[in-house]
């Protein structure tokens, strides 16, 4: 059974100068054809937006009346959504949208300090297959902060999916240097999809071992979207067999995020 599996960092819908971009998100994010797409920077309410493009015009809103994360899912996704950051005017935070139901979730503050807000995602999704446990991620701006709440999410996923059920761990980790992956994947036996590609034969198998003892070389350059040279957004899985990944280029993602999306194909193991 194969899975599509996409993570974006939205930028909140909004270019720099604070113009809707939801229905070239909307019309973008349909292109994945994706199962289970993990997005950050969602925003759940923004009551100054919201009056200036609220209204119809020619039949046409330029700003959903709802959370970004029910607009984004329509009619053939559900969605949860994990607020993280609220200010006078709304509030932002993190999302997974599913054609599978979700039968539930939590959100969990993870926040390391006042300046930033962030929380891990945690949903079990029932697939034909059996469930799987999904955790949106956008960890902070700074190494002490994301070394702290990486040990939460380390926690968090032994605590709710410490039998080996199927995992996937998608987002935003903000880990420039690639510090991280190497204790996530010996805690929690995970892989990174790009590590992944190329498994499947004797040979493949040898590439893999290598690729993971050099792991600080391979996630995807991501951010930012018009010239990628960082490697901030993953997609790490535990229970499965990556089939593709790749980033999604083009002058079309450039225009939508500051972050290039990627997308997977998975099977179950």
């Amino acid at each position: 059974m194969k899975i599509r599996v996409a993570t974006y960092n939205i930028h909140k819908g909004v270019s720099y100068r604070s113009q809707p971009r939801v229905h070239a998100l909307k019309n973008a994010i349909a292109q994945f054809d994706a199962n289970l797409i993990f997005l950050q920077e969602v925003q759940g309410q923004h009551d100054r937006i919201a009056a200036r493009y609220g209204e119809e015009h020619h039949g046409h809103r330029h700003w959903p009346k709802g959370g970004q994360h029910e607009f984004f899912a329509g009619e053939s996704h559900q969605s949860v959504y994990g607020l993280n950051a609220q200010y006078d005017h709304g509030h932002h935070g993190n999302a997974l949208l599913s054609s599978y139901p979700i039968a539930r979730w939590t959100n969990t503050d993870v926040s390391d300090h006042a300046y930033e807000q962030r929380g891990i995602l945690h949903s079990v999704v029932e697939t034909p297959r059996g469930p799987i446990h999904c955790y949106v991620i956008h960890l902070g701006l700074f190494e002490r902060s994301r070394v702290r709440q990486l040990e939460a999410l380390i926690e968090a996923v032994n605590t709710s999916a410490g039998h080996g059920e199927p995992v996937i761990i998608a987002g935003d980790f903000n880990d420039w240097r690639n510090t991280l992956s190497a204790k996530l994947r010996k805690a929690l036996g995970v892989a990174e999809v790009f590590d992944e590609i190329g498994a499947g034969s004797s040979l493949g198998d040898l590439v893999r071992t290598l690729a993971r003892r050099q792991a600080a070389q391979h996630p995807a350059k991501t951010f930012p979207a018009a010239l990628p040279f960082f490697r901030l957004d993953r997609i790490y899985v535990r229970g499965f067999k990556v089939e593709s990944a790749q980033v999604m280029h083009g002058a079309m993602w450039a225009k939508l995020s500051d972050h290039a999306p990627i997308v997977a194909t998975l099977d179950f193991a």
